[in-house]
């Protein structure tokens, strides 16, 4: 097919006419030879976007071709190339464009970010960070690269290395917000505390804290003004305004109410567990269940169990946030739940869109998510008292009496000697699988001031990765506390890792962000908890749940009565046995594994905050 020249014409002085396009294809080199990359630029920019890409690209393949090896802007115009295949969907061209871009200038960072990206992409995140590695600038120009590789390197769990690279970039630039919340959660991650200290010059304690993000922020403060601020910073900075909301504020005119649920954790995840019952139970004369899940197709068998429990299922992984609202809008979904919150894979974006009348987040992110477009938080009244619900935002809906949804369908493991385990014979295992990023400094302290109380005890922690590993067992020995006594479970899948639960004495919780899941499994296999709870909601969470049996002494106030009554219960048997005789079957059943129930008041719920036009 010809390329189209009519543009070059009214090109001023862009060298490049018409005349010369339509001759051979030695013409069309000599004379695209003799113009400037200045007269390329030119003529790229009239083509325009309506007229399409597909001459921009010609255009510049044509130009590079018509030049000699030694053209300094030779590179630039391989860049440009580059990034017209990106918007053009040819990412293997895009690729070998920037390739050469590099080549002739090594350490050119757009491309170089430009080709990583692709790379990021296409899933070869190892080859990305070579080619970030060999395009390392001096450092006053090195930030973006450092960043970049530096989110590669966390996402591929080498900690330490990405660590190292967000360090060098605050210390080049102390003021970045999105580098501080990965640099301090890297570091939650490794147990390596005092993230909030003078750290990096230029960076007060209260702007790391400012600028924690979410997540961190449950894991580091009781406060839940001071979450919800955290939140809030975190939203501004992240949420773009959109043009217009989606659907109509007095709702639709429906036979059943259309309930629509989005998440990115459709797929083997904490959250599937707990809530793939509510999803079956759901009562189909009053409610038809909508599924918009942007999760990656891991295959499990929890992930084919969630899809087979919506009416309707929609990918939205890849579209746009725009794109995802306008497919919500197009359902006519009259209350949809957000299941992410502020955790990893979030599309709250989606939500600014308003693509549903009545818009509510729920179990995934157990702490304010202050987005205006938000109208409930799903919760109940003990994780979130009424005294301080004014605190929180969006709204507290006590969706039920116990705010946690629950599977009954789980198989319990067959159980197993503790040996096998690698567990001393003869000893209290304390325990406790949460993520190391949920370990404090303060609650580390006063596991180690436990097992000094208590000398044939061990504490059984799950293997989160090998430098918190590393770091825990320097802090048992600084601690004087034989790092023997410190004992790492590999990671498993779901269904062995109850057996982990079923082979120990008592589940000691972290502080401020309690065991949300891991403590219904807990309570499930038998085995009694001791929880500190606070103010904030990721701090009742497990307290709940004990309450909920009448199992109160588990549940301690401040961190010298939790220690207290962990020893005590380890070395008390008959209050140790009191204790566990509620853990049982029928107490399961009855409160917090009573999925009829819940779902029951979780319905009465939604059927009195769905709204409907005048005259329903």
């Amino acid at each position: 097919m010809p390329l189209d020249t009519t543009w070059l014409a009214t090109v001023p002085g862009s060298g490049i006419s018409p005349e010369f396009l339509d001759r051979d294809n030695a013409a069309l080199r000599e004379h695209l030879r003799a113009a400037s990359f200045t007269d390329l630029i030119f003529a790229a920019a009239a083509i325009g976007p309506e007229t399409g890409r597909t001459n921009v690209i010609a255009l510049y393949r044509g130009w590079i071709a018509s030049q000699g090896p030694g053209s300094p802007p030779l590179f630039a115009a391989w860049f440009n190339l580059g990034a017209e295949l990106t918007r053009a969907g040819d990412a293997a061209g895009a690729m070998q464009a920037y390739r050469q871009a590099l080549v002739l200038r090594p350490h050119f960072v757009a491309a170089a970010i430009g080709l990583a990206g692709l790379l990021e992409a296409a899933g070869q995140k190892e080859d990305a960070i070579a080619v970030l590695n060999s395009a390392l600038q001096p450092d006053a120009e090195r930030t973006g690269l450092l960043n970049q590789r530096a989110r590669l390197l966390e996402q591929i769990k080498r900690l330490d290395e990405a660590e190292q690279d967000m360090t060098r970039s605050l210390l080049i630039q102390p003021d970045q917000p999105d580098v501080i919340q990965h640099w301090l959660h890297v570091r939650q991650k490794q147990c390596r505390w005092g993230m909030l200290a003078d750290q990096i010059p230029g960076l007060s304690p209260e702007y790391v804290a400012l600028h924690a993000g979410p997540l961190s922020a449950l894991a580091l403060f009781d406060d839940v003004v001071q979450q919800r601020r955290i939140n809030e910073v975190w939203i501004q900075r992240k949420m773009v305004p959109v043009s217009e909301r989606l659907s109509p504020p007095e709702g639709y005119r429906h036979d059943r109410i259309r309930l629509g649920y989005m998440s990115s954790d459709f797929c083997q995840h904490a959250m599937s567990l707990l809530i793939a019952e509510l999803f079956e139970r759901h009562d189909r004369t009053k409610f038809e269940v909508f599924g918009y899940c942007a999760s990656p197709e891991d295959g499990s068998d929890t992930r084919q169990r969630v899809i087979a429990a919506f009416d309707h299922f929609t990918r939205i992984a890849d579209l746009s946030d725009e794109q995802a609202a306008r497919a919500i809008r197009g359902d006519e979904i009259d209350i949809l739940i957000d299941l992410n919150g502020l955790t990893q894979g979030a599309r709250l974006q989606v939500l600014c869109w308003r693509p549903a009348p009545v818009q509510a987040t729920y179990l995934g992110f157990i702490g304010p998510v202050p987005l205006p477009e938000l109208d409930y938080m799903f919760c109940d009244p003990v994780v979130v008292p009424p005294a301080i619900a004014a605190d929180y935002q969006p709204k507290p809906l006590y969706v039920a009496e116990l705010y946690q949804a629950n599977d009954n369908k789980r198989a319990k493991p067959v159980p197993r000697l503790r040996s096998d385990y690698g567990l001393p014979e003869g000893h209290f295992v304390f325990c406790c699988f949460s993520n190391h990023y949920k370990i404090t400094r303060e609650m580390f302290a006063t596991w180690m001031a436990i097992l000094r109380r208590l000398e044939r005890s061990v504490l059984w922690l799950v293997a989160d990765n090998a430098w918190s590993c590393a770091n825990l067992t320097e802090a048992a020995r600084n601690a004087g506390v034989d790092p023997s006594r410190i004992v790492f479970a590999p990671r498993t899948s779901p269904s062995a890792y109850l057996g982990y639960l079923d082979a120990a004495d008592l589940f000691l919780d972290t502080y401020p962000y309690n065991a949300g899941t891991i403590a219904s499994d807990a309570i499930r296999m038998h085995l009694p908890l001791v929880t500190l709870s606070g103010q904030s909601f990721a701090s009742r969470m497990a307290g709940r749940l004990l309450a909920a049996l009448g199992a109160q002494d588990g549940v301690t106030e401040t961190m010298a009565d939790y220690a207290d009554r962990a020893v005590a219960l380890a070395t008390d048997r008959a209050r140790y046995d009191a204790l566990k005789a509620l853990f049982t079957d029928a107490a399961w059943a009855a409160t917090i594994g009573n999925t009829a129930k819940f779902t029951a008041e979780f319905e009465r719920s939604l059927l009195s905050i769905v709204v409907r036009p005048p005259g329903e």
